[in-house]
């Protein structure tokens, strides 16, 4: 018996994301969320193929607790960790940095490097860790894979990466720019090409990734040579409740005027900035039921909005010089048509055409919203990370038993 699933682990904070693909054709077995762990009401949502949703509410302790639970939900279905068909377990891994540019089967000196990241992700790796070290607990001897988010990135040129801070400042403290959502933005610009029927590495594509957390990117041949976020995932666009591009003064200006604090700062960065700071909302689909209300901050919000991602447009139409594509994705990228239209007006003469009843459609798969005479395609696609991840560490760990 071939050994074709692999089990896709999120591990956030409080969180665990999982989902079981069968990698002969790429199907579903079981998909699922525990979170709140730690906290009394901890909730696990378990569907396996076919529906019939599960649900369970009650005390989950920490990861460990709640990846036995997962397995036992997972055994229900025939699908247990013990199962001989399951090939490996792929982790998302959030920062890789520079020693990471591709999935990396995990070992302790693995495991080491990700801890020494710590600094430099300090909200993500510490709880990918601990994913990574209660899977290992349960299946020691199944491989695991780590994918990290900033690994598609690793292709960006010094002159993209690098800040113009001093170098040996920046090299001791490992200052650059690293990028993230790269699993999305490697799945969406493959499959962008796919759906122009022609090889990525024939294809440039500006990969639009618009959910809470946004970001651009400028892929060239199916590499990244160009992203929006930097050091953090605060740099870049504007989002659901991150500032993104700011002059860096404005720190200072909080800290010596202001009188706050370090972390108070970070907190309004990232918790109370972007669309949420703006007009108090950080849903897009609130902020366009306001807008058509004719609530002139939730209109000020969007317009803001629209404006730096219209920047970030032209910035990497200039820095790829040929541009095949425009691949809108995640939420807001594949559901709010307002976005889109708003995103690419004006750019007729970059040769950029949406058709408006094209993009009104709803649809779950890949599509094409643009004019026929449009000289650059405007896709829609949505995004799949749990596959990219799966497709990623099935192809290195090319596991079979018999």
């Amino acid at each position: 018996m071939s050994a074709t699933r692999v089990l896709v682990l999120n591990s956030g904070s409080s969180s665990v994301k999982y989902q079981l693909l069968d990698m002969r054709d790429s199907s579903r077995l079981a998909v699922g969320l525990v979170e709140r762990i730690g906290e009394e009401g901890s909730r696990l949502r378990h569907t396996p193929e076919g529906g019939g949703s599960r649900e369970w509410t009650g005390p989950i302790s920490d990861h460990e607790a709640a990846l036995k639970a997962v397995a036992e939900e997972l055994s229900k279905d025939g699908l247990g960790l013990d199962s001989p068909e399951l090939a490996a377990i792929g982790h998302r891994v959030v920062h890789g940095g520079r020693t990471f540019t591709e999935p990396t089967v995990i070992d302790e000196a693995v495991l080491a490097e990700i801890e020494r990241l710590i600094p430099v992700a300090p909200l993500h790796n510490p709880a990918n860790l601990t994913g990574i070290r209660t899977a290992r607990a349960l299946r020691p001897d199944l491989p695991q894979v780590a994918v990290f988010d900033t690994a598609f990135h690793t292709t960006m040129p010094e002159s993209a990466a690098r800040y113009a801070i001093d170098v040996e400042t920046a090299d001791a403290h490992r200052i650059r720019r690293y990028g993230f959502h790269g699993t999305s933005h490697a799945y969406v610009s493959r499959a962008t090409a796919e759906l122009l029927g022609r090889s990525p590495k024939e294809v440039n594509v500006i990969v639009l990734h618009l959910g809470n957390g946004a970001s651009a990117s400028a892929v060239r041949g199916g590499r990244c040579v160009d992203t929006s976020m930097g050091l953090t995932p605060l740099e870049g666009l504007v989002m659901g409740t991150r500032s993104g591009d700011m002059d860096p003064a404005v720190i200072f200006h909080l800290m010596r005027v202001g009188g706050m604090s370090t972390d108070e700062i970070d907190t309004l960065l990232n918790k109370k900035s972007g669309l949420i700071g703006l007009c108090g909302d950080n849903d897009m689909r609130e902020i366009r039921r306001r807008i058509d209300e004719g609530d002139e901050q939730a209109q000020l919000a969007f317009d803001i909005y629209i404006h730096r991602l219209k920047k970030y447009i032209g910035a990497y139409y200039a820095v790829l010089g040929r541009v095949d594509a425009i691949a809108f994705t995640a939420g807001v990228g594949e559901n709010a048509a307002p976005v889109r239209e708003a995103a690419v007006a004006g750019l007729d003469e970059l040769g950029i055409a949406l058709d408006a009843e094209l993009n009104a459609v709803r649809a779950d798969e890949p599509r094409l919203v643009s004019r026929a005479n449009s000289r650059v395609a405007i896709a829609v696609v949505p995004t799949d990370e749990e596959l990219e991840i799966a497709t990623q560490t099935y192809a290195l760990v090319g596991v079979e038993s018999n």
